[in-house]
């Protein structure tokens, strides 16, 4: 199921990359004054800014029937995964304006987490759109490209890490005798809160978890067990690999014979105004959305 987040913004068409079968979805799509359409060749020619939310093995495609109508006016943001923005730039004709976004699921409930990188011909409004954008369900931070796939490993795939916590220590008060529902609840509202507490404290997360443990306390003692069990070691893991993963399958989008190497060594020779923007400032610009 997909589900729509509400955002201040009209005039907003849903290509054929998405396929609906759900008429509840269709009829939510109206009543946010979305349009849906069979014809790629149509987005392209009504809209300025398109998003491009297709799986990798379609980037090619997909910006093959928007290009031929793709304007210096038209802003194409994408949140495939790992398809660098020089892929998709290559496609489009050329000074094609290109963003390139890492969001996460949260987003549909107004706490989501998206960090995006501009491309070479992008101008200097462009950024404000995407912030305008993606605020309105969360946070969102410019960062230089080459941090998207780390990205993608940490906060892309973070809300499943979280789910599988939940769930995790949801079983361990079942095991203890608690019922299955209020486990859910109680589990899911300590990593709510824990989170919370950090956000709006400041303080550094081992400042917090100490604030917790009493000398031979219940709480020093569980944390033991997860040490133990290499939590640390295991969410490093994850994170890596979901990352590699996210490289690989830019990679695999790319023509036969180049490697996501080669696409940083071809844009390490291009402008200067390029290089200038993919190092990005030293402390990147964010929001928070509304419902953050």
């Amino acid at each position: 199921m997909i589900a729509l987040a509400p955002a201040p913004m009209g005039n907003l068409s849903i290509p054929s990359g998405m396929a609906f079968t759900d008429e509840a979805l269709l009829e939510q799509c109206k009543k946010l004054g979305i349009e849906t359409t069979h014809d790629n060749t149509l987005v392209a020619r009504e809209n300025d800014v398109i998003v491009l939310a297709v799986k990798p093995m379609h980037i090619s495609k997909v910006t093959s029937e928007i290009a031929p109508n793709f304007r210096r006016e038209h802003l194409l943001i994408s949140i495939a995964l790992g398809i660098t923005l020089r892929y998709i730039e290559q496609l489009l004709p050329s000074k094609s304006r290109v963003v390139r976004v890492m969001p996460n699921t949260p987003a549909v409930v107004g706490a989501g987490a998206s960090a995006y990188a501009m491309g070479s011909a992008c101008q200097d409004g462009d950024s404000q759109v995407v912030q305008d954008l993606f605020s309105t369900v969360g946070f969102s931070v410019e960062v230089p490209e080459i941090h998207l796939d780390p990205i993608t490993g940490l906060s892309g795939s973070g809300p499943s890490y979280g789910f599988s916590m939940i769930e995790g220590l949801a079983d361990g008060g079942v095991k203890m005798g608690l019922p299955r529902e209020l486990s859910l609840k109680l589990a899911a509202m300590s990593l709510y809160g824990a989170a919370k507490m950090f956000l709006e404290t400041g303080e550094h997360p081992a400042v917090l978890k100490e604030a917790v443990q009493s000398p031979g306390g219940s709480t020093i003692f569980g944390i033991h067990e997860l040490e133990k069990g290499g939590m640390r070691g295991l969410l490093i893991n994850a994170v890596e690999a979901a990352s590699e993963r996210s490289r690989r399958t830019g990679e695999a989008a790319l023509p036969p014979g180049r490697t996501a190497d080669d696409e940083e060594s071809s844009e390490d020779s291009s402008s200067s105004d390029e290089d200038e923007r993919n190092d990005g400032p030293e402390v990147p610009k964010h929001r928070k959305g509304p419902n953050y």
